[in-house]
């Protein structure tokens, strides 16, 4: 336990919890409006942004949350424009992840002097998280739970039924606009916790794993904020002791989680389904 006396240590704690928090409010949406694809799009178009900072000596993040917010805006006005003629979502998305990737990957090639050190962009090093950047974490996990408490009926009704929700006179594109944003804030804000690779993973997998036990909306999402904080903690310390890197660690103890708990729910339906058929045996 000596580790936690140091600071890098206390803040890759600190970004573990805020991110845990702020992926469990955005990726339940994600889930539950089935746009898995889309979060992977924006994770990957953020790359461009990442090169354009180097290029540019612009804050490599902050050129990187730039680049996806627009990305995202795009994705959602192209693919919900244009009317019989629309251009089908899964395409769009295919078209700003290749985008992203292949302009981050020029700009960087065209940076002078040594090319940086993208290991941690790439698969994440949770261990070089700044003080700058928790706070920048904290802001934007405070605006997404001060947005998130009032509303979240609101964004439970256009992630589930986008029909339902306009027939209800509820704001629906400004919802959806909103919900992008805060997307590609977290994903840009989380980078440095499990990289641009494996970042899908963390906004997905701690919902699936809830949401075998249950379906209810806020629950989905407070859960899955509890189980991504314990996996992180557990990923951190594991790769600690066996120095291996932590954002694959966090990565592969969310995946073992979610095997776990399947296997426990369909021992759990089998058990329930062997009953009934005992109990209808000795019935007959």
């Amino acid at each position: 336990m000596d580790i936690l006396q140091y600071t890098f240590f206390q803040n890759a704690i600190w970004a573990s919890l805020l991110t845990a928090i702020a992926c469990g409010i955005v990726g339940t949406y994600i889930v539950s409006r089935r746009i898995v694809f889309i979060s992977g799009g924006i994770t990957h178009a953020s790359f461009g942004g990442l090169g354009i900072g180097f290029y540019t000596g612009m804050n490599p993040l902050l050129s990187a949350l730039i680049f996806a917010v627009l990305s995202a805006f795009g994705v959602e006005y192209i693919s919900h424009s244009g009317g019989y003629k629309r251009i089908r979502e899964d395409s769009v998305i295919a078209a700003v992840w290749s985008l992203g990737m292949a302009t981050g990957v020029i700009f960087i090639f065209l940076t002078p002097g040594y090319a940086p050190n993208l290991t941690a962009y790439l698969f994440g090093n949770i261990l070089t998280v700044s003080t700058t950047d928790i706070l920048w974490m904290t802001v934007l996990t405070i605006i997404l739970i001060a947005v998130y408490l009032p509303g979240r009926r609101s964004i439970m009704y256009t992630a589930f039924d986008r029909d339902f929700a306009f027939t209800q006179g509820l704001p629906v594109r400004l919802i959806e606009y909103g919900m992008m944003f805060f997307i590609s804030a977290t994903i840009v804000l989380s980078i440095r916790l499990v990289g641009i690779m494996l970042l899908i993973s963390i906004l997905t997998i701690p919902q699936m794993t809830v949401n075998i036990f249950t379906s209810n909306y806020h629950k989905i999402t407070v859960a899955s904020s509890i189980l991504g904080f314990s996996g992180c903690l557990s990923g951190l310390f594991l790769s600690y002791y066996f120095n291996i890197p932590s954002g694959a660690f966090i990565i592969l103890v969310l995946i073992v989680i979610f095997l776990i708990a399947k296997a426990i729910h369909s021992l759990f339906i089998r058990k329930e389904e062997r009953s009934g058929v005992t109990k209808n045996g000795l019935a007959a």
